[in-house]
């Protein structure tokens, strides 16, 4: 039986969509935008606002869901993706592969690497611990700002809550093994950030390796 999420539309209300969240939408169009791709495949669409804002900017984008509701371009799962290889110049997936149980994260990043011409952005939810240094003098004007994860003396047990089958930072599921699988699947981790006002999302910028 193939696997759909069972995210209603209705989930994407103003809860969902907090201060934090909006940082994050911010950051995916950020990475997005950087590339300045000719045309985007967006995998996984939520609440539609990225790839609405990037429209308006004039980005030539795709959207593909499993949910037919969400009215996405194309119906269709990200382990089958109905496209021809290097068909979009970036593949971006954001806050979606860790509603796929993770034995179906290999053949799903390696379909994101195969549409993909040069790029293909992810980000997943990281409950690995984390501080921050954050320095001010004056009107909004920073000196010194620092992230970087700590070590984590035991990692928690992942529960399913109904939507995420995994997390990074959970046992079985630290940072190393997501690495491993992303560059086993044809790409090149160039950068991991996590967002510095929402640690809980880590974002992969991939080259696509040829």
């Amino acid at each position: 039986m193939d696997f759909r999420p069972q995210v209603a539309p209705e989930h994407y209300d103003l809860e969902y969509d907090h201060k934090e969240r909006f940082i994050s939408y911010w950051t995916q169009i950020h990475e997005v935008v950087r590339l300045h791709p000719k045309s985007v495949l967006e995998i996984g669409i939520g609440n539609g606002f990225v790839h609405r804002y990037l429209r308006q900017r004039g980005f030539n984008v795709h959207t593909v869901d499993a949910d037919a509701r969400l009215e996405p371009d194309t119906v269709a799962l990200i382990e089958s993706l109905p496209f021809r290889e290097r068909q979009f110049d970036v593949v971006c997936c954001f806050e979606t592969l860790e509603h796929l149980p993770f034995e179906k994260f290999h053949r799903a990043v390696k379909e994101l690497a195969r549409v993909a011409e040069k790029w293909v952005l992810i980000s997943v939810p990281d409950v690995t611990p984390y501080a921050r240094i954050h320095f001010e003098w004056g009107f909004r004007k920073r000196l010194v700002s620092k992230f970087f994860d700590l070590p984590a003396r035991r990692m928690p047990e992942h529960q399913f809550d109904g939507e995420h089958y995994w997390e990074i930072g959970k046992r079985g599921y630290p940072l190393g093994r997501i690495l491993s699988e992303i560059e086993a699947a044809g790409l090149t981790v160039e950068a991991t950030p996590r967002i510095e006002e929402d640690a809980w999302h880590r974002f992969f910028r991939c080259r696509v390796r040829r």
